[in-house]
Parts: C-alpha cells; sequence; structure tokens
C-alpha cells in the first residue's frame, strides 16, 4: 500500500504514514509531544502590521497682517484656544477666531461673505450673541455688537470693526504652536509666515507601500502599541490617494485617530505600531493555526479527540487567518464548537 505524508502547519516537517492510509491522508500525531486545544465559536480579523509616527492633526502656517514691531509671541508646545490672544504686534492683541477663510479685508457693518459668516460663527461659539441675534451671512448690529464685546474682552479699542492685523483665523478651535521663525523685537511684515502650529487632535501616519492601498480603507478598526508597551485602539480615518516616491518606494499616507487619544500620552513623533483590522469573519468556527495538518493530496485536516479518547481526522476548509490570536477559520463535516483537536506540545 502507498505510504502517505503530512506537513503540520507551520513546522516544516513531513511524517511518514505508519498506518498505511490513503496516501492523501495525514496520519494521526503521535501523543507524546502534543496537547489538546479546543474549537471555538468566535470572531476573527485578519490584520496588517505597519510601523507609524504618533503626533498630532495638521499643519498650519500662520501669516502676519498687522505692521509694526513683535512685542509677544507664544512658546513651541503651548496651546492657544479661540478667543485668546495668539501674539502682540505693537503691543496690541492678535486674536485666535475658528475659520477657513485667511483675513483679507476690513470687516465692517454692511459687510457678506465667507469671512463674515465665519466671524459670526466664531462669536456665537464664544457666546458674545446668540444665533437669534446674528444674521449668519451678514454684518449688521448683532455682529457690531458682538465683536466690540470681544474686543474690549482681549483688550482691543472697542470699534466694532474687525480689521485685518487683529485676528487669524484657523479651521480648528484650538492651535498647538510647534514652530516660531518671528523674534521678538523684531519686525512685523504683513503677509511673512511667522509661526506654525497643529491642532490638538492625536494622530498616527503611515507611509504604507501604495502596492497595498487596498488593504486597509476608512473605518477600518486598529490597536496601537504605544512605546510604552500599552495598547490602544483607533479607527483608519484616511487613506492617502496621492503616492509618494521614494528612494526605496512609493508610498502613500494612512492616518490613524486613537478612539482613546488621552490614553496616548503627550509623545510627539514618536514611533508606534498599528495593527489594521482589514478583514472580519463572526460567528465562525475557529483553532489554532498549528492545529492543521496539511494533507498530501491538497488542503488540510484537524486531528478531533473524541470524548472517549478516539481520534479521528476531519478534514477542514479554511477561511480567515488571524494572526494576532494565533488561530484560523475552519469548516468541515462532523466538527463544532467544544471539540478537542491535537496541537504540537508548547
Amino acid at each position: 500500500m502507498c505510504a502517505g505524508a503530512l506537513v503540520a502547519a507551520g513546522a516544516g516537517v513531513v511524517v511518514a504514514d505508519p498506518f498505511g492510509m490513503r496516501h492523501d491522508d495525514p496520519p494521526l500525531r503521535g501523543a507524546g509531544s502534543t496537547g489538546l486545544a479546543p474549537v471555538s465559536r468566535e470572531t476573527l480579523s485578519a490584520r496588517t502590521q505597519e510601523s507609524g509616527t504618533l503626533g498630532y492633526a495638521g499643519d498650519y502656517e500662520v501669516v502676519n497682517q498687522a505692521a509694526g514691531t513683535f512685542t509677544r509671541l507664544p512658546a513651541v508646545g503651548q496651546v492657544i484656544r479661540q478667543g485668546r490672544v495668539l501674539y502682540r504686534v505693537d503691543g496690541e492683541p492678535v486674536v485666535l477666531l475658528r475659520g477657513a477663510v485667511p483675513v483679507y479685508r476690513d470687516l465692517v457693518r454692511g459687510s457678506e461673505g465667507a469671512d463674515v459668516r465665519q466671524l459670526n460663527a466664531a462669536l456665537v461659539a464664544l457666546g458674545y450673541a446668540t444665533e437669534a441675534e446674528i444674521d449668519p451671512d451678514y454684518f449688521g448690529s448683532g455682529t457690531y455688537y458682538a465683536l466690540r464685546k470681544l474686543q474690549d474682552k482681549v483688550g482691543l479699542t472697542e470699534t466694532g470693526v474687525l480689521t485685518r492685523g487683529q485676528a487669524f483665523f484657523a479651521p480648528e478651535n484650538e492651535l498647538r504652536i510647534t514652530k516660531i521663525t518671528a523674534v521678538r523685537g523684531g519686525a512685523a511684515a504683513r503677509g511673512a509666515v511667522i509661526l506654525r502650529a497643529s491642532s490638538t487632535r492625536r494622530q498616527i501616519t503611515i507611509s504604507m507601500h501604495a502596492g497595498r492601498q487596498g488593504e486597509v480603507a476608512v473605518g477600518d478598526k486598529v490597536t496601537i502599541s504605544l512605546p510604552s508597551g500599552r495598547n490602544t485602539p483607533g479607527v483608519v480615518s484616511s487613506v492617502g490617494r496621492v503616492a509618494t516616491k521614494g528612494d526605496k518606494s512609493t508610498t502613500v499616507d494612512v492616518r490613524i485617530r486613537p478612539s482613546k487619544p488621552r490614553e496616548t500620552g503627550m509623545l510627539d513623533q514618536a514611533p508606534v505600531e498599528v495593527a489594521i483590522v482589514t478583514d472580519t469573519a463572526k460567528d465562525v468556527l475557529s483553532v489554532p493555526v498549528n492545529a492543521l495538518l496539511a494533507r498530501a493530496g491538497g488542503g488540510y485536516a484537524v486531528e478531533v479527540v473524541g470524548s472517549d479518547g478516539a481520534h479521528r481526522l476531519v478534514p477542514v476548509t479554511t477561511g480567515l487567518f488571524d494572526d494576532g490570536a494565533g488561530t484560523v477559520q475552519v469548516s468541515g463535516d462532523g466538527l463544532a464548537a467544544g471539540q478537542n483537536v491535537v496541537v504540537p506540545a508548547s
């Protein structure tokens, strides 16, 4: 009778068939070097492992529009909230306000446009007016009186006019200063970049090989391994569509939003490892990967041990591999949760 052969998955060992079984069936394992593991019913996840950098989302240039001399500048790492003084020129404050449109004109009664809309939204957000008191698209009396309250609060003359040099608009509620290029006592030139800043939202950036872009999608769940050794959850917030060609490979940026940002601490530009869940199989049977026996004729089997101690081979079809847990989805006739399968001894 023809001798069969098997390869224990992951072990790379070929064993002759001692029982004269069919050439496409693996033999039973020797009991002296094995253990038992249960067949489980659970949810499995496929993951891809990537290296990333932990930091803060956003990179903004602060462009000065006031003429004079810098008399006060923030410090690197300082956080400035909306409605607070960002810096001073000739002792006069420049206020941070939320908005995407840069300052390009003085705003006065009768002004209309996107810049007026964002000024009105900022005044309402800061509590200087209610939505009912302000026409969102028009600089009217509601805007005038609310702006005077803001000017009084920060130490500006209460003119009810927002001049170009009095405010800086950024699309964030607060900015974290990352770099200062101006010098206190130096000349304040209009149109010059004087600061760089980020948001205070935590973010991990991954430079992923462009060929693997299709493996991840916005909304994929991730596990972030921090420098402290602690793990924290996150989610893919964006997947880049424009590739960057480097010296060794072409990559796209994948950005991760931590679900529990406080757990990430305060480190900036810190290296982290990210396991991205790329696929999920729910309510399936699973066994440890090393329970699989590769059949010489193709496919896999597992060695099931019955309650009476009898051993039998069950051909199985494999599905999702969960590398993080070291388990694999399986299905086969007679296979059920709660059974025990043979695995190599640990």
